[in-house]
């Protein structure tokens, strides 16, 4: 159990990946994979990043079962299953720095326009419910933006906020047990997968109580403006840590 490569670098990353998640119910994996790989490859980052997704979502699991909505959960689960196998691939086989700049510029722009108000009107049903889990599955297994996607989705149709974030921590949580599964047949799963994520669980849960705590002190409209205002940078920071790395 040596430390990781970068440790100490990686271990900031992880705190505010989980404040992050503590307060909105996703962004860790975006946040890790934006920040963390000036200092460790993407492709070597994101399966740690899953790891911790799966940490994440058995210490917060318990507090948000009741909220969770499953009208929209299980359509996109059903989803996930279908396109994250495609999406782990890619990221075996593919170069995925472009994969992830197209990904945060259309990010980007949905989470402008959500803050902006200037939200489309989305018959709220199980087509779109589908359609957003098959396109976040993918981007989940490729280049951990899958999160992203469904939370701007989530926003489009207006969900409150405490079964917004519930639905995202239980996806999360079995996508990425799942992504992991696909990641060790394709090789990308290692032993410093597990080592990595390891050392980088307690700075995570640090974060993700002070994040909890936030998001307990907040109402519906400053939730929903924070996160999108944190959807827009992340987005930025995904184009950065590729342009810069």
């Amino acid at each position: 159990m040596h430390f990781p490569d970068q440790f100490w670098w990686l271990a900031g990353c992880a705190f505010v990946a989980g404040v992050v998640r503590g307060f909105s119910g996703f962004g860790l994996s975006a946040v890790l994979v934006a920040s963390g790989s000036f200092f460790v490859s993407p492709r070597a980052l994101i399966p740690s990043a899953q790891a911790l997704e799966i940490a994440a979502s058995v210490f917060m699991i318990s507090s948000v079962w009741r909220d969770i909505n499953w009208k929209w959960l299980t359509p996109m689960a059903i989803a996930y299953g279908i396109s994250i196998p495609l999406g782990v691939a890619s990221l075996a086989y593919l170069p995925i720095d472009w994969l992830r700049v197209g990904g945060c510029v259309v990010l980007f722009v949905a989470s402008m326009c959500l803050l902006l108000n200037a939200r489309p009107k989305l018959p709220d049903g199980f087509p779109l419910r589908f359609g957003t889990g098959l396109v976040a599955g993918y981007l989940a297994g490729a280049s951990s933006l899958g999160g992203m996607v469904a939370s701007v989705m989530l926003f489009a149709v207006s969900i409150p906020a405490k079964n917004l974030r519930a639905t995202l921590v239980m996806l999360f949580f079995g996508s990425a047990l799942y992504s992991l599964s696909w990641g060790t047949w394709h090789g990308v799963v290692t032993t410093e997968t597990w080592v990595r994520s390891a050392w980088l669980v307690p700075p995570m849960l640090a974060g993700i109580w002070i994040g909890t705590r936030g998001f307990q002190s907040v109402d519906e409209t400053q939730f929903r403006k924070a996160v999108l205002a944190i959807l827009a940078a992340l987005s930025i920071a995904g184009v950065v840590s590729v342009l810069f790395r």
